[in-house]
C-alpha cells in the first residue's frame, strides 16, 4: 500500500472520529436524508451540523445528491460504511 492511501485511509479516520460524525454516518446508511431531518434527529444546531457536513464531504465519505429543492446525504465511501458498521456491532 502506498504513503498516499496510508494518509487517506488515515485522514478519514481522523473525521469519523468525532461522534456526532459516526451517527450522522450511521443515520445515512440506513436512510438518504437531507440537513432538516439529519438536525432534527440528532438536535444539533444548524452551523455545527454544516460544519460536521462539510468535514464529512471534505474526506469523500458522503455527497449530496439534489432532489428539487432539497439536498439528500448519501454515504459513498465503502471503507467508511465497513468501520461505522464495525463501531455500532453490538450496540443496537
Amino acid at each position: 500500500m502506498n504513503m498516499d492511501e496510508l494518509t487517506r485511509r488515515a485522514e478519514m479516520l481522523k473525521v469519523l472520529s468525532h461522534p456526532q460524525r459516526l451517527c450522522i454516518i450511521r443515520g445515512l446508511i440506513t436512510y438518504r436524508c437531507n440537513v432538516g431531518k439529519i438536525q432534527e434527529n440528532l438536535g444539533l444546531t444548524q452551523s455545527g451540523l454544516s460544519q460536521h457536513i462539510s468535514k464529512l464531504k471534505s474526506a469523500g465519505i458522503i455527497k449530496g445528491v439534489r432532489n428539487g429543492k432539497e439536498i439528500c446525504y448519501q454515504v459513498v465511501d465503502k471503507d467508511a460504511l465497513r468501520i461505522v458498521d464495525i463501531m455500532f456491532e453490538g450496540i443496537e
